[in-house]
């Protein structure tokens, strides 16, 4: 699959995954809310690491320079 995140937008969604996560663990967030809170940080973590993005791919936008994606 096409990388169309880039390296900024990879920083920006793993420090919100984080943020997210701690706010979960530490029983700031709880409940549905919670679990919802939760599968973002999740979504967020995995398209970081992976580099593509579905919704920018069903919209056509990204993120990523000519030299991140060949």
């Amino acid at each position: 699959m096409k990388k169309n995140v880039g390296t900024i937008d990879r920083v920006i969604r793993l420090v919100v995954s984080v943020i997210l996560a701690y706010l979960y663990f530490s029983d700031i967030v709880t409940g549905t809310l919670g679990i919802v809170v939760l599968i973002i940080a999740g979504v967020f973590t995995l398209t970081s690491l992976v580099g593509t993005c579905a919704i920018y791919a069903l919209v056509g936008m990204s993120t990523a320079s000519k030299k991140e994606n060949p």
